[in-house]
């Protein structure tokens, strides 16, 4: 075979960023900056609003300084003007600081991307001759040859060969993983390295298609779109804007002509409504919704999982239904032994006795676990298959048995209807008590194996799934929450309603198919309903495909991952309960801030209307309940505060506030409570401060 020079390694961690990293704020500062442009302050409109307003204020500013009688009053609006334009790049800084975390992620998936020399293989098949070709030229249906240290150069399936696999710097998992022809373990990654072996693999992407590509763009939080919700929430705050706007353009004439002379008091000034109109409008949950929704999918990459959109991510937030496969997320995965129970005339220990003899040479865990359970129970030490000279029989599809044969004795263990068929065979008896006993665990939910010596049938080994500890109490959370969890499993329906009891799972579906996952799904959605599900193999494309959340294992195959629109990194199959924790968290997060802003714009509106308004009506001056030290104090206190209340949010944005697993009855009390009457109080009180400040300056 020809030789290709070393290729290069790739690095085996990413980079944890912290909420506020020091290489983050700079640049993040920067773009505050760039993204003054209208262009990108019509994005959204709440802000706009403020922009126009600052650059409004600005004119004013330049027009006072050429105007004598208008001078006096310049440095009012340039403070105004300066504290608007503050409103507006704090806002583009919480922005650009949740895109900068995700940029981060993007740049750090973007340097695995290396133009690495591959070895095409002239035809598909191990030990033909190979050319060394640039990763950058392979093309879908290529064939490569990947060696141990060798990158795999580019997304594809494994065709041939079995290998051990570096995904550390895709996953962050250090242990590596084993890669094999067919089977849902064959997909590969570009990017991560062989450790040992070598494997055929054939190019299922094109460049720029490959997964590496789709993550990077999958997090660039600047191509986010807004999701439906968002966007109805959009909508709500350009109405409340609207709505503030006809009031202040109603307000208009006060600024326009004296009403002194009808003794009413001095004018209203533009400078004082547009900086009343800011205050008023949603202006705190405008500036940073934006960065709410791209600190969720940052959130979602921190946990490993990369979603394609934050339709994605909302849509977990919004799920009330979860399929859960059985193995590998309710149970452990590997039945293990539970118990042992003897036929008639048999003793448990020499059951057990047999029963390790059966499985000594079984390297399989449910076989471990017999050997290891006769071990503690009886303290009957493990023999070698060798000094027995005894010959392991493997388990085969056909016999659905295996065990040892020592000399002519025969010891099996296996499925209750072949080892009948076993010993009738070899013109034992088979005891009729028995069929009480393969019942009495199977409605247990376990899988009962019967042991045979000789023909003489010796009892029943009891294999267990064993439900992971915590699960049930995370299906209750999820329970009060108003979440739904179905239980997917190939098991019988008695097997699979006793796990389901046993995990506390809402329902089930055994002996489930490709088509029955399918139909499962479309029977919710019918109902108006929202349904998650997780997958890896082929089979599960359809599913995946259909459901609202679909949550494909890294470690799966090409086919399921193109249909989810969630790819797990770490391939656990658990990592759904977090995912729509995940989701609920950003939910929770807009609508507590969201509740804090309407709250906030409330607040401000009895606390400076009466204090900005009581030139114009002295009247006023009995509601004035705090007591600010002039109207130009109440404005630049109110815009001050509007301003500086978006910096003090913006760690809340995008760390989101704390997880509670309850319904949306309790969660809408605890958000009045907490944000509603916080976002009321907390204006008074800033406000208040900021005036004696001001007024302690004497900067107004």
């Amino acid at each position: 075979m020809s030789q290709v020079q070393a290729l290069p390694q790739v690095a085996t961690s990413r980079k944890t960023l912290t909420l506020f990293d020091a290489s983050l704020i700079w640049p993040a500062t920067i773009d505050a900056f760039m993204k003054l442009g209208p262009r990108t302050q019509a994005r959204s409109p709440v802000m706009f609003v403020v922009y126009v307003g600052s650059i409004l204020t600005t004119l004013m500013y330049f027009r006072a300084l050429g105007d004598a009688s208008e001078r006096a009053s310049s440095g009012f609006i340039l403070a105004v003007s300066v504290w608007l334009w503050f409103t507006v790049l704090f806002a583009n800084f919480a922005e650009a600081l949740a895109e900068g975390r995700s940029k981060a992620q993007a740049a750090s998936l973007r340097g695995l991307k290396q133009t690495v020399m591959a070895k095409k293989l002239a035809t598909p098949k191990h030990g033909t001759a190979w050319l060394p070709v640039p990763g950058a030229d392979l093309r879908k249906g290529h064939t490569v040859l990947v060696e141990a240290g060798d990158v795999i150069p580019i997304d594809g399936e494994v065709i041939e060969g079995v290998a051990s696999v570096d995904e550390s710097a895709i996953t962050g998992e250090s242990a590596p993983v084993i890669r094999e022809s067919g089977g849902d373990f064959s997909a590969v990654t570009g990017g991560t390295r062989v450790l040992s072996d070598w494997l055929v693999v054939r190019v299922s992407a094109n460049p720029g298609e490959t997964f590496l590509d789709r993550m990077i763009s999958m997090v660039e939080g600047a191509k986010r779109q807004k999701t439906p919700n968002e966007i109805a929430l959009t909508i709500l705050l350009v109405a409340l804007t609207i709505v503030f706007l006809i009031v202040t353009v109603t307000l208009l004439p006060f600024s326009l002509f004296s009403v002194a002379a009808a003794g009413a008091g001095s004018p209203v000034s533009i400078t004082v409504l547009i900086a009343l109109l800011v205050c008023l409008i949603p202006t705190t949950i405008g500036a940073l919704l934006s960065s709410i929704g791209v600190a969720g999918m940052s959130r979602m990459m921190g946990a490993n999982v990369i979603a394609t959109s934050g339709r994605a991510v909302e849509a977990a937030g919004d799920v009330d239904v979860l399929l859960l496969d059985k193995t590998g997320t309710i149970t452990l995965g590997n039945r293990q032994a539970a118990g042992f129970f003897p036929a008639a005339g048999v003793t448990e220990q020499e059951l057990a006795d047999v029963a390790q003899l059966a499985s000594m040479a079984d390297e399989t865990p449910e076989g471990r676990s017999i050997v290891v359970l006769a071990k503690q129970k009886f303290n009957i030490r493990e023999r070698e298959v060798g000094s027995l000279q005894a010959v392991f029989i493997p388990f085969s599809a056909n016999t659905r048995m295996s065990g040892v044969d020592i000399g002519a004795r025969q010891v099996r263990k296996g499925a209750a209807d072949s080892v009948r068929k076993h010993v009738e065979a070899l013109g034992m008896p088979y005891p009729a008590e028995l069929g009480r006993l393969v019942d009495d665990v199977s409605r247990r939910g376990s899988t009962p194996l019967v042991v045979v010596d000789a023909g003489r049938v010796m009892g029943v080994v009891e294999l267990k799934d064993i439900v992971k500890g915590g699960i049930k109490e995370r299906f209750a959370e999820l329970r009060r929450m108003g979440i739904k969890t179905v239980m997917i499993t190939g098991d019988n329906k008695l097997t699979a309603a006793a796990i389901a009891a046993e995990a506390g799972v809402d329902d089930f579906l055994a002996e489930a198919t490709p088509e029955d996952k399918l139909k499962l799904i479309r029977d919710y959605q019918s109902q108006g309903r929202l349904v998650a599900m997780t997958g890896d193999g082929t089979n599960d494309a359809p599913a995946l495909a259909q459901a609202d959340v679909a949550v494909a294992m890294n470690s799966g195959t090409q086919a399921a991952k193109e249909a989810g629109n969630m790819v797990d990194l770490d391939s656990n199959p658990t990592k759904l309960l977090e995912i729509v924790e995940i989701g609920k968290q950003m939910l929770m997060t807009r609508g507590s801030l969201t509740t804090f802003s309407i709250a906030n714009d409330i607040a401000k509106y009895f606390a400076i209307i009466p204090a900005a308004f009581v030139g114009t009506y002295p009247q006023l001056k009995a509601l004035d309940i705090m007591r600010l030290s002039s109207p130009d104090s109440a404005i630049m206190s109110a815009v001050i505060f509007n301003a500086l209340i978006i910096i003090v949010l913006i760690p809340l944005a995008l760390k989101g506030v704390q997880y509670r697993a309850i319904g949306a009855a309790a969660l809408l009390r605890r958000n009045i409570l907490i944000y509603g009457v916080g976002g009321i109080i907390l204006p008074f009180v800033g406000i208040k401060l900021i005036d004696m400040v001001l007024s302690a300056l004497k900067l107004v």
